[in-house]
């Protein structure tokens, strides 16, 4: 009964005749609050009338039409009040040099004397001009008789002369007053108009005027923001303006910005660049007066969009080339949460790539333009919390590039949900699942990048001009790479962050040199920690980019910290809602001048659509051998079997290509191999190469020929 009035009253007692079952019990007290309903059994008591009349009107006044019919009834009488401020504030402008003095004031906040001098000599050519004004209108008066008492004058006396001609025409000597007379006749009739309008003109004429300021009124919003309707008031998709953008910077609660902005008025859009249409939302720089860091604006990001009548997602704020200054991206309501369409590589079957040259289509940036990455010698990682798009994101890249049949890829998925599985007959080694045995061999895979680089290392010291085909290593979900606790033979963990991890060394050592000869390293890991994470790690990736984090620190470890203070910011992504969306910092994609980072909403290729891309890059390729462990102890090795493996289905394959191979499924036992041993095991079998086409191959007949009659001849012998 909080907030109630209680009533207590007493009830008579009844008749002892009544029969009622309350007789000889005496009078009872009855507890009556504003919320008691009132009573409809006849025997009950009866509410007193201002307990009755209290409720009614408490109801009426409380009821939602009546607070809705109360807040228009204020609502239009402060649009008239409002409307009549605004067109005496314009009458005044008009009238005095008050705008020029304000666009003066704001010049100078800005800094920019040059346009201050401009606006002062403005101002003096104005009250220049005014001056000449009111001298005219002194003299205007006396200008005004003269020429009055000319014209009439010349005006009688020219009716006076027209009479006089129709009098000769017509004969008719009354005829010489007629003109003069005619005019009189009108001038009473005006005088006659006048003055049946006047009376009714001098009613209405007060209502036109207040209809005429609240329309002024109405159209500028000029009310507070309570008693407008609730679609007017959450202001969602309201067209941003100047004006809209400098009372929302007034009122971020910077005072050293609020004092800067009253000063100026009106004219505080002088800090603002031109509002540029940008993609799905518009641009605008805004310079920040002197004592305003750029920091303080950052960060309240959340209470500029709301300012704005936005959601904070749908606000960026960066930092452009020009000193204190602020790059303010602002999305069109709703804009963000719309798809922007399929991949190029889903919409164009013709489409081809260039390692080198070329670039990827990953999607769009905020302004709707393509967003492309250069992949040529650039280490990646991309990060993210689960279930936001990494592993599409990076899939998408690794499906353009598997476009330049040049391209080798070696594919570690520690997920194992089949999100690679399209790379079947692309990757020369493609291990899937999340198992401690899956990390050892992924941590093998990366070791045997490691010694692919040094190989080629050697290659580039013998000869300089060596030129190597890329090579690119992929570990989607490395942390689990990184968290796994199993140790080696030698003690030595597969896991860690320390230089005794086989997994963080190796990736260590492909990030120090592997670019140099081609051989690179792409990750993928989510929820980066320092421990999932090692900075050394981090820190090696040229093309570092990250979907929605958690905290501000890991916006950090994902992008680094000058990313972050340049405006990036991950964290403020949405979860689950942005999905596709990351924060990329990098020199292989194009980043306005001035900024760190840019904001990149990917194309989305579903399963469906990956594997009809994968089918036509294997359409580019002899065919492929996918190996899905790293083999082990070479001394055991059958090396006719291992041609026969690494030769898949293809009817035959180049012989450095059959080594190259052989050294991916075991380069402890193959690496070091060259033509001429791969020509001895084959002669020694009865399987020697063969010139097709004028290059020397291996023809797979030949090899499964030789395996069948090696294993018939051990049968035989067994037998």
């Amino acid at each position: 009964m909080s907030g109630n009035v209680v009533h207590l009253y007493k009830t008579p007692d009844p008749e002892p005749d009544s029969g009622g079952s309350g007789a000889g019990q005496g009078p009872t007290l009855t507890i009556v609050t504003d919320d008691t309903p009132t009573p409809t059994d006849p025997t009950a008591p009866v509410l007193p009338l201002w307990v009755r009349s209290s409720r009614a009107i408490r109801r009426a006044v409380t009821h939602e039409q009546t607070r809705t019919a109360a807040r228009a009834m204020v609502r239009h009488s402060l649009y008239v009040v409002g409307g009549t401020r605004i067109v005496a504030r314009r009458a005044w402008d008009g009238r005095t040099a008050a705008r020029y003095e304000r666009m003066l004031r704001a010049a100078e906040a800005a800094g920019n004397m040059e346009a201050a001098a401009e606006w002062e000599e403005r101002g003096q050519r104005f009250r220049e001009a005014r001056h000449r004004r009111r001298m005219d209108l002194l003299r205007s008066p006396q200008t005004a008789a003269k020429g009055a008492a000319i014209g009439a004058g010349m005006g009688i006396g020219g009716l006076v002369l027209l009479g006089i001609a129709m009098a000769v025409a017509t004969k008719h000597p009354a005829d010489v007053v007629t003109p003069l007379m005619a005019v009189i006749e009108f001038i009473n009739l005006m005088i006659t108009i006048v003055r049946v309008v006047w009376g009714p003109a001098l009613t209405i004429g007060p209502f036109l005027a207040l209809l005429a300021l609240w329309s002024v009124g109405a159209h500028q919003k000029a009310a507070p923001q309570w008693t407008l309707p609730a679609s007017a008031r959450t202001g969602a998709g309201e067209p941003i303006t100047p004006s809209i953008v400098v009372k929302a910077l007034r009122d971020l609660g910077i005072p050293a910005l609020r004092k800067a902005i009253t000063e100026m008025g009106d004219a505080g859009a002088a800090m603002l660049s031109p509002i540029v249409i940008a993609g799905c939302g518009v641009e605008v720089d805004v310079t920040l007066p002197s004592g305003v860091s750029t920091v303080e604006v950052q960060g309240r990001r959340r209470k500029l969009a709301e300012n704005l009548s936005r959601h904070e997602h749908e606000v960026f704020i960066t930092i452009p080339e020009a000193a204190r200054t602020v790059r303010l991206w602002i999305a069109d309501s709703g804009a963000l949460d719309e798809p922007i369409g399929p991949s190029p590589l889903v919409t164009d079957e013709t489409l081809t790539a260039d390692y080198k040259k070329g670039r990827a289509p990953w999607g769009q940036d905020l302004r709707g333009d393509a967003a492309v990455l250069s992949l040529y010698q650039r280490h990646l990682l991309i990060t993210g919390l689960s279930n936001q798009g990494k592993t599409a994101a990076l899939r998408a890249l690794a499906l353009w590039a598997a476009l330049d049949k040049t391209v080798e890829f070696r594919i570690a998925d520690l997920k194992g949900a089949g999100d690679w599985a399209m790379f079947e007959g692309l990757a020369t080694v493609l291990i899937q699942g999340p198992a401690d045995e899956q990390v050892v061999q992924a941590t093998e895979m990366v070791e045997g990048l490691v010694e692919e680089m040094n190989r080629r290392m050697e290659a580039r010291r013998r000869d300089p001009g060596t030129v190597f085909v890329p090579l690119i290593g992929i570990v989607d979900e490395a942390q689990v790479a990184f968290m796994c606790p199993v140790k080696d033979e030698d003690g030595r963990p597969y896991g860690g962050s320390k230089a005794t991890s086989r997994y963080f060394m190796a990736v260590r050592k492909v990030h120090n040199q592997g670019r140099a000869v081609d051989v690179l390293m792409w990750e993928g890991t989510q929820d980066p920690t320092d421990q999932n994470l090692p900075k050394l790690v981090r820190e090696g990736a040229h093309t570092r980019a990250s979907l929605a984090l958690g905290t501000e620190s890991q916006a950090r470890m994902a992008l680094g910290d000058k990313a972050v203070d340049g405006g990036a910011a991950p964290h403020l992504l949405r979860q689950g809602l942005d999905k596709g969306t990351l924060v990329v910092a990098s020199d292989g994609i194009e980043i306005p001048a001035g900024q760190t980072s840019i904001t990149v909403r990917t194309h989305y290729i579903g399963d469906d659509d990956a594997r009809a891309v994968a089918d036509r890059a294997r359409a580019l390729r002899d065919g492929v051998t996918t190996l899905h462990a790293i083999a082990h102890d070479a001394a055991e090795r059958d090396p006719l079997a291992d041609i026969a493996t690494v030769l898949g289905d293809a009817p035959r394959l180049r012989t450095q290509e059959v080594i190259k191979r052989l050294s991916a499924l075991n380069h402890e036992a193959y690496g070091d191999w060259s033509p001429v041993d791969l020509t001895r095991v084959l002669e020694a079998a009865g399987a020697e190469p063969y010139k097709s086409d004028g290059r020397m191959v291996v023809g797979r007949d030949r090899v499964l020929r030789a395996l069948a009659d090696r294993d018939a001849d051990g049968s035989a012998s067994a037998s």
